[in-house]
């Protein structure tokens, strides 16, 4: 048995948002706000704590690996 509490509902939210499209970023932002009540810079707080986790990795694995290579791909710019 998994020792790990499932994720909650407003991490399944966030992975199911992130893996919708948007037409420009001004549109997701404004869905953050509109959808989630949550500011954009919340919004990435939060989706970038969750990638950590192994749970959203098991619960949206396409999705987490996608952000997690854009994450690595960002750093390397750095």
């Amino acid at each position: 048995m998994d020792p790990r509490p499932p994720l909650g509902a407003r991490e399944r939210a966030l992975l199911a948002f992130e893996g919708r499209g948007f037409a420009s970023p001004g549109a997701k932002e404004r869905a953050i706000r509109e959808e989630l009540d949550l500011a954009p810079v919340r919004y990435y707080q939060l989706l970038n704590a969750l990638l950590d986790d192994p749970r959203a990795l098991e619960e949206a694995p396409v999705t987490v690996n996608r952000l997690r290579r854009v994450r690595e791909d960002r750093r390397g710019l750095r």
